[in-house]
């Protein structure tokens, strides 16, 4: 018997889930493996059937085209220090709060309940992480945690547009996997852009 998706009522489609393996890629640090991450998106990227295939495919082109003597820099500067665009998705749904310990034990213990360790130099909430889990271990509990997440992505990718950031494309092919934003799902993303996330009471 099939576990069937409690969002869209059927397992996660082979297609999504080369989506987000390849996003994962994608949205890494572009350490010394960056050339073999971005050849690997990109065979990833041919097999994709969707409109998610050309967000994917522009920013393999634009990482390409970036000095690599830059490029790890550029992503800090993108990504570590700009609270908008930070990746950690519990940033936004429990802010620097006692409850964000909660939500990370979370991501873990979904991790483990799949059969496999958390990763020891990331957090499991890192959006990269929780992609490459949903592609490579658990589709179904993957798609889960990214559609219960999704007013953080939609504000990252938000920030990430505005910024005009290759990254932002890559985020939008992940949008495209996830059922539409609801309106109040909109109004939340762009309250939180506004606000910045949850504060101790």
């Amino acid at each position: 018997m099939k576990l069937l998706n409690r969002t869209r009522g059927t397992v996660p489609s082979l297609q999504d889930r080369l989506v987000w393996q390849c996003a994962s890629l994608l949205l890494a640090y572009p350490d010394d493996r960056l050339s073999e991450r971005l050849r690997a998106a990109d065979e990833l990227r041919a097999l994709v059937a969707s409109p998610a295939a050309q967000p994917l495919a522009s920013t393999v082109v634009a990482l390409r085209a970036r000095d690599p003597m830059h490029a790890a820099a550029a992503y800090v500067e993108t990504f570590d220090l700009r609270r908008r665009s930070t990746m950690y998705l519990t940033y936004w749904t429990a802010g620097d709060t006692r409850n964000r310990g909660r939500e990370i034990h979370a991501f873990a213990r979904a991790y483990l309940d799949a059969g496999v360790r958390p990763p020891v130099d990331e957090a499991p909430a890192h959006l990269p992480v929780v992609l490459e889990f949903a592609a490579t271990v658990d589709p179904v509990v993957g798609r889960r945690l990214l559609v219960e997440h999704r007013v953080p992505i939609d504000v990252l990718h938000a920030s990430l547009t505005e910024r005009g950031s290759p990254y932002a494309d890559a985020i939008a092919a992940v949008c495209e996997t996830l059922p539409a934003a609801t309106d109040q799902e909109s109004r939340r993303a762009q309250r939180l852009a506004q606000t910045g996330p949850p504060a101790e009471a």
